[in-house]
């Protein structure tokens, strides 16, 4: 950086010191500030303020610190009042916005201050009594007839971030063009000490709770509940809920992973508290091994997502979030429960078929419960990874609580018939063909990476992958009458195997969704039509990898 550079970096971590009400990152800013002023590396400094924190279709999400690159309490409040401008503009005046929270670091402090933000604009702000699952947030918004919703989490983010989410009125997360919209807003808020503060909203009582607990309870019905369960909210707050939701139902009392009860906000028992990533269910498992469980089910730390293991001629295994979304589906189909079945576009194409053989609606969505929350007709929705929408009556997100209790219940009606989830998914293979499914994801330092990695597959078009012919190439970004434009492509192949790549809209990363659909060979039985599709998922891979040079 040049000096004319580190001078105007200075200027505006100063204009930013002026404004901050947090100790803890005055404190921290002021400490970097000295050491830059006194010759020190300005690096540090300079990715703190480097632009500002992106409000997008996920709100925000970012490493907590000092900064306008952060999450802090001055980037929340600046979103708080842009959000509640758009509220006004679009004619929600003097409405009600309600807020949740996690239990991460500083996530309550975020909520008092989008409270004080909404009642200094002239809102009525309700504020969920504790730390709470983002789906009952989801749900108060509805429930309470509110404009808008905030729900401060990071999901299962590192500890070290924190975010904040928002839904509107009719319970589904933002979609564009008020995302852009709220953007223009949040830019446009002037100083800080001009946006006006009101009280602290007014803390609901446990009857929100309740009526959300008494309504995932009602989705159960009649039938066999002896199972033998482990359960982990992965140090989240996901874990006196479902295990009043479990209570409520009939089941006996989960065993719960000590060491994972608790919500902890530093994750002290993973690297990662994602329950997709490798060694973040191990504690679970091996509860599951030591007390012959018959299903190991987690949510992630805010509870919007549902993961499960299931025991096997090998030891535990987890379930993709596809073989839980087609056991989700099949439950709800048997129901007989009749809509609109829906599944993001890098989910498995057994939905559709499932949802055909019982003469239902199907539809795919661009990734993203924005999306799939917004399908007319919904009954089920859900996405590969581990989100599922089962009660879009009540939630139209993703809820890893109610999902959690309709896995339960199935795997309780199998086991009464002497079978398990994994029978039953063997069943659906027969039915419909083995469908495998698989994601290949590269993280790069350098976003340029993504945009060349995608350019050479615009530019260099393929005529097989893994062996398998490209029978037609949907981009994405062109959009189509059934999907909006996003930054991706499709590649259709023969016998019925797909390749979506994306960049990751979370994460510098490129993510490639494989799919392969194997028939089941009665002489041969489910086993074989696993192994030969393992085979092509790993042609897939390095085809896909070969092709965009990655």
């Amino acid at each position: 950086m040049t000096s004319a550079d580190v001078a105007t970096l200075l200027d505006r971590a100063r204009a930013w010191l002026s404004e901050d009400p947090d100790p803890q990152t005055r404190s921290e800013l002021e400490a970097l500030l000295a050491e830059v002023e006194g010759g020190g590396d300005p690096d540090e400094l300079a990715d703190r303020f480097d632009g500002t924190l992106e409000f997008g279709t996920a709100g925000l999400r970012g490493a907590l610190g000092a900064g306008s690159n952060r999450m802090n309490r001055v980037v929340v409040t600046r979103a708080a009042s842009g959000l509640a401008a758009y509220l006004v503009d679009t004619g929600h005046a003097r409405g009600a916005v309600v807020i949740g929270y996690d239990a991460r670091h500083n996530s309550d402090v975020f909520a008092c201050d989008t409270a004080e933000v909404m009642t200094g604009a002239g809102f009525t702000a309700y504020v969920l009594p504790r730390p709470l699952p983002t789906p009952l947030l989801a749900f108060a918004i509805r429930e309470l007839g509110c404009a808008a919703g905030v729900m401060v989490t990071a999901s299962h983010n590192p500890p070290e971030d924190n975010g904040y989410k928002v839904y509107l009125g009719d319970g589904s997360q933002i979609v564009p063009p008020a995302d852009a919209e709220i953007a223009a807003r949040i830019a446009a808020v002037g100083p800080l000490a001009d946006v006006p503060r009101g009280k602290a909203g007014t803390v609901l009582d446990e009857e929100i709770v309740d009526r959300y607990l008494d309504t995932v309870a009602d989705l159960a019905v009649d039938g066999p509940r002896d199972l033998e369960l482990v359960y982990t909210p992965l140090h989240g707050v996901g874990g006196t809920t479902v295990l009043r939701v479990l209570e409520a139902a009939g089941f006996r009392e989960p065993a719960v992973v000590a060491q994972q009860e608790q919500p902890d906000p530093d994750f002290p028992t993973v690297a990662f508290p994602n329950p997709e990533e490798p060694g973040a269910m191990d504690l679970a498992m091996a509860l599951a091994e030591e007390r012959g469980a018959d299903l190991v089910v987690a949510n992630d730390p805010d509870a919007d997502r549902c993961a499960a293991a299931v025991p096997g001629p090998h030891g535990w295994r987890m379930l993709r979030g596809d073989e839980v979304g087609a056991l989700l589906a099949h439950a709800l189909l048997e129901r007989r429960t009749e809509g609109t079945y829906a599944c993001s576009i890098v989910s498995s194409s057994l939905l559709g078929k499932m949802a055909a053989a019982a003469g239902q609606p199907y539809a795919e969505t661009l990734t993203g419960f924005k999306w799939i929350g917004r399908v007319e007709g919904l009954v089920f929705g859900y996405e590969e990874a581990l989100g599922y929408c089962v009660d879009p009556e009540h939630v139209r997100d993703k809820d890893g609580v109610s999902a959690l209790l309709l896995l339960c219940e199935l795997a309780a009606a199998l086991k009464a018939d002497g079978r398990t989830l994994t029978d039953l998914l063997d069943d659906l293979a027969v039915t419909h063909g083995l469908h495998a499914t698989d994601q290949l994801s590269v993280r790069v330092t350098d976003l340029a990476e993504i945009a060349a990695a995608m350019e050479r597959l615009r530019t260099t078009p393929v005529a097989e992958l893994g062996g398998l012919a490209v029978e037609r190439v949907d981009d994405l970004a062109l959009g189509s009458p059934e999907l909006p434009p996003t930054e991706g492509l499709r590649y259709h192949l023969a016998d019925g195997a797909r390749v979506v790549v994306r960049p990751s809209g979370t994460e510098p990363k490129l993510k490639c969704y494989l799919e392969v659909v194997v028939p089941v060979h009665p002489d041969d039985g489910v086993d074989a039509a696993r192994i030969a599709a393992a085979g092509r998922l790993d042609a897939l891979r390095d085809g896909i990898k070969a092709a965009a040079g990655i």
